[in-house]
């Protein structure tokens, strides 16, 4: 069993266009957060649920829904250190943000077994192009075009506590740079960059260049579920993600 972490923090997100917590925003009537907590709870291979965020704004709301309500720190990596903390023994956990409403137990559930099959590190879905537009058409996503294909990043993450620690500082410029690709390239060193530009690098060259700066093992798992990448970012997400609910049945506590 995988114990997970959602990250509800909102002193960090400068960005929010809401006049709200994101992890709030309601969505069908339900806080997004909401979403999120079922669809763990309704994986069998997960355990405990910590959340981290302004813990008075969230205890009214979900605070006899998840195991560990944890108090926000300044940034969304201090926030993540903050949910591994409770769950430093364990081999791996799972780490989520908040503002994807659309995400299901099959899309973690297959995160998962490929990601424990990996027996890597860190493991980081990607979802092809073609998949994530059959499913959300018009959907915005940013792209990066490898050798491989055409892909765009998910909201979740598999890693190892016992790694965690030493891979921080990589993790804030990651986190700062999640929306542009080439700062994050960047970041990889220049042939690799200069690969990335032409479109030609592959999956397992930025595998081993991250083993290389980190001393970890990291693997990008394919996923076929695109729901695991469409976060709520602006007011056009949410008219993605009511359109969404309107031909599937969403998943509410």
């Amino acid at each position: 069993m995988l114990n997970a972490i959602i990250l509800a923090g909102d002193k960090e997100d400068g960005h929010n266009v809401f006049e709200t917590n994101k992890a709030l925003l309601p969505i069908n009537g339900k806080p997004m957060i909401e979403y999120i907590i079922k669809a763990l709870r309704m994986t069998p291979y997960v355990g405990k649920i910590a959340v981290v965020g302004p813990v008075d704004k969230l205890k009214t709301v979900i605070g006899d829904k998840v195991d560990f309500l944890v108090e926000q720190g300044d940034s969304m990596l201090d926030n993540a250190d903050r949910g591994i903390r409770l769950f430093r023994n364990d081999e791996h956990v799972l780490i989520l943000t908040s503002d994807i409403p659309m995400i299901t137990p099959k899309a973690i559930e297959d995160f998962i077994l490929q990601s424990e099959a990996l027996k890597a590190d860190f493991c980081y879905p990607v979802v092809r192009k073609e998949v994530n537009e059959k499913k959300f058409p018009g959907a915005k996503r940013t792209y990066v075009r490898l050798k491989d294909g055409v892909f765009t990043g998910g909201n979740i993450i598999y890693i190892s506590p016992a790694v965690f620690e030493r891979c921080k500082d990589f993790a804030t410029k990651l986190i700062e740079f999640r929306k542009e690709p080439i700062k994050t390239a960047r970041l990889l060193g220049t042939a690799l960059l200069i690969k990335l530009v032409l479109g030609k690098a592959t999956i397992a060259e930025i595998e081993r260049r991250f083993d290389d700066i980190l001393d970890i093992t990291a693997k990008a798992v394919i996923s076929a579920y695109p729901e695991i990448g469409n976060d709520v970012d602006k007011p056009d997400d949410v008219e993605t993600v009511s359109k969404h609910f309107s031909q599937h049945e969403p998943m509410t506590i």
